[in-house]
């Protein structure tokens, strides 16, 4: 039975390989092309010893440029995307065309789910940057989960762990100020470079403050204003869209910034202290002080 349903699976493959209805005519064919089991199970970080791996189960790779869109409101669903690399973001779109950005997608992330209910896609995904997407047919997967039961539940633990990120940002909207969205938005940010093994301290955004301010429920201004107020008390630094992290901690516990006129003083202090430390290093007394202690 495992075997006719594996032939079952790898015809899905072939059918799905030509079926184009998912993807854009203008995606480009470039660099790794096709994933096993084991190697798709890795990218979405859950286990793969207990799944007997078959060499020809096959996953096709997708590369998107940015600006591309993956799938749009109201398309037929019949796949779902594993990011393999790149960035990209999730919105919902009004009738006047205004964009609710729902999620960043980065690598290891699941999309596409809210396509299973109605069999057509809620929401839209674009790329924010060149992306190698793994497709996995929502056909595909449901044999797959007849033929391996641990594959099946360690989908779901993927499905829980995207719906419980979600369920987090609605409750840090509803509980926490603006400075405070930012401070945890950096955070999370800082947190998911990490899993996929860059930089916890210094990387880029690659989304735009105003995809930023529509995530997290605020104005493109205040988005700019809170990290120019971070950058100002050190908390991170600030070069175009590159971010880096000084006091992850500060951060994670943030609830309010200093009124304005507190931050004033807490900079020029900051200032008076770096100008005295630099004095008297140049001072010619100096380091006959330092050799006579």
């Amino acid at each position: 039975m495992l075997s006719t349903q594996a032939s079952d699976v790898r015809t899905d493959s072939t059918t799905s390989a030509l079926h184009s209805s998912s993807v854009e005519a203008g995606w480009q064919r470039q660099g790794k092309l096709w994933s096993n089991l084991k190697e798709l199970c890795d990218v979405l970080r859950i286990p793969s010893a207990a799944i007997h791996t078959d060499e020809e189960l096959l996953f096709q790779h997708v590369q998107f440029k940015t600006g591309q869109r993956i799938h749009t409101i109201g398309q037929p669903f019949d796949t779902l995307y594993i990011v393999h690399s790149g960035f990209l973001k999730t919105v919902l779109i009004d009738e006047f065309g205004n964009e609710q950005v729902l999620s960043f997608p980065m690598k290891g992330d699941l999309f596409g789910v809210d396509g299973i209910h109605t069999k057509r896609y809620a929401s839209e995904a674009v790329a924010l940057s060149n992306c190698d997407l793994i497709l996995l047919p929502f056909k595909k997967l449901t044999a797959l989960g007849r033929a391996h039961v641990e594959f099946e539940h360690a989908m779901y633990s993927v499905m829980s762990r995207e719906l419980v990120r979600e369920q987090a940002m609605v409750s840090m909207l509803g509980a926490l100020s603006a400075e405070a969205r930012v401070a945890r938005f950096l955070v999370n940010l800082s947190e998911r470079y990490a899993d996929m093994g860059y930089s916890s301290k210094l990387f880029n955004l690659r989304m735009t403050r105003h995809e930023i301010g529509s995530y997290l429920g605020l104005t493109l201004e205040t988005v700019s204003r809170t990290l120019s107020a971070f950058n100002e008390i050190g908390l991170i630094t600030v070069d175009q869209r590159s971010i880096g992290i000084k006091d992850v901690e500060a951060l994670r516990t943030l609830r309010r910034l200093p009124p304005s006129s507190s931050r004033a003083k807490q900079v020029a202090a900051k200032k008076s202290k770096a100008a005295t430390q630099q004095n008297d290093q140049s001072d010619p007394d100096w380091g006959t002080q330092l050799a006579s202690a």
